[in-house]
């Protein structure tokens, strides 16, 4: 997964897009960047970093305050709207 330099303090939007039996289900989001990086899950996987499966987290902070945890998907689209 290709992820852009994301730095605490910029603005992003991501889309993510999930494909569904009743088709496409598209969510957008917009805050400041937090934090980027791998995390382990709470599940085993086998030959994984610490026999942990690792995916990119993403939190950001919108404007009103709300804090959300996003787990990049190879397909996630960025935009970086400014710092």
């Amino acid at each position: 997964m290709i992820v852009p330099a994301l730095e605490p303090g910029q603005r992003v939007r991501v889309v993510q897009t999930v494909d569904t039996r009743e088709g496409p289900w598209r969510t957008e989001v917009e805050g400041e960047v937090i934090s980027c990086r791998p995390q382990p899950t709470g599940s085993w996987f086998a030959h994984g970093k610490n026999d942990k499966l690792w995916l990119q987290r993403l939190r950001l902070r919108r404007t009103d305050g709300e804090l959300i945890d996003l787990v990049l998907e190879p397909d996630s689209e960025f935009t970086v709207l400014g710092s």
